[in-house]
């Protein structure tokens, strides 16, 4: 099936660097979809929305099991297939010409399994321009997650904090690890982090390790519904070498695009993510989210201030493609999501 698409749109000095994909064929886009790239094509999965109505009016968040698949930079988003069910909010990287898909919820609630999505272009399908997305089952994680953060660090994705339950007033402090070119890959627990538990971390690959930076951690209310604590503390973990905790960053960066955009050897990008500067702010009157970029050098520890976003988002997966970074999708206000799709040149 062939899809509309919007044209690729570059922008003055100020975003340098930055420009439009295709948007995604729906009217509203997605949260927390799973994104990667399979067969030389951009595939983005899942995710959910407000459809019909904003939270504020009553509406209900609905999951999605699309999966969309863009060929070319400058083509149009084809539908190749469904996920195994709706799903969204979990961890995705891109790895053995596969794209590896990690726990995340639907309307029911958490879940643990995992799988990792192909693209095949082979046989009438491709006369058709219909790509069609084969699913490879991956061993389950060892609890139901969502809300992780997660990257690859080699052939060995690592996986960290999250919640257990759509209602969890606490978030989790674990830390699991799993080599995708083992033969027989399995889930491994590792010592996590030293400092708090939390969700929404964002997670990055760089210089040899797997850092972990800012999140929310949870607790109670006076009316047991669960409440933010906003995190600025970040970790650098080094296989053979453990945990060392690194600079503070200068403000939180709550699901912030993840995994983080590396730029050069030696550093990588927190773009965007929710400070909480606008948690008492009624949604109608909320501005979006910070369109500043946070450059962090591993060697120097030190973070500073990049160049600003065109594209503020949340809950959002990034995708490495073409020498270029992706922000697909996303959430730009609360509630209200985009199917933009932004490309960052490093």
């Amino acid at each position: 099936m062939l899809l509309t698409c919007i044209a690729p749109v570059a922008f003055g000095a100020e975003v340098t660097g930055w420009s439009r994909l295709p948007s995604l064929p729906d009217k509203e886009g997605f949260a927390s979809m799973f994104a990667g790239v399979s067969g030389g094509a951009l595939l983005a999965a899942g995710g959910a929305n407000f459809p019909d109505k904003k939270p504020w009016e009553g509406g209900k968040k609905i999951w999605h099991d699309t999966v969309f698949a863009l060929e070319k930079p400058d083509g149009a988003w084809k539908i190749a297939g469904k996920l195994p069910r709706p799903l969204g909010y979990g961890v995705s990287v891109t790895h053995g010409g596969g794209v590896v898909c990690v726990g995340g919820s639907d309307a029911d609630g958490h879940r643990a399994e995992c799988f990792q999505l192909f693209l095949d272009h082979a046989g009438p399908t491709r006369q058709l321009l219909r790509p069609v997305v084969g699913i490879k089952p991956l061993p389950p994680l060892p609890c139901m997650v969502a809300n992780m953060s997660g990257a690859l660090l080699d052939d060995t994705l690592y996986v960290a904090g999250g919640i257990e339950r759509p209602d969890s007033t606490s978030t989790l402090k674990t830390f699991y690890a799993l080599d995708l070119a083992a033969k027989q890959p399995a889930w491994r627990k590792l010592e996590p982090w030293p400092g708090p538990a939390r969700m929404l971390a964002v997670a990055a690959v760089q210089d040899g390790s797997f850092f972990l930076a800012s999140g929310a951690d949870l607790s109670a209310g006076s009316d047991g519904k669960p409440v933010r604590t906003y995190l600025k503390d970040a970790y650098r973990y080094t296989p053979g070498k453990g945990w060392k905790r690194i600079a503070d960053l200068p403000r939180a960066a709550v699901a912030a695009p993840s995994p983080a955009p590396t730029s050069g050897p030696t550093q990588f990008l927190v773009v965007s993510g929710d400070d909480g500067a606008q948690l008492t702010v009624a949604p109608t009157e909320h501005k979006g989210f910070p369109r500043s970029i946070l450059n962090y050098d591993t060697r120097a520890d030190r973070w500073t201030e990049f160049a600003p976003t065109p594209a503020p988002r949340v809950t959002v997966p990034t995708v490495q493609w073409n020498g270029a970074w992706l922000v697909v999708s996303g959430e730009q206000k609360p509630g209200v999501r985009s199917p933009e799709i932004w490309r960052w040149q490093p």
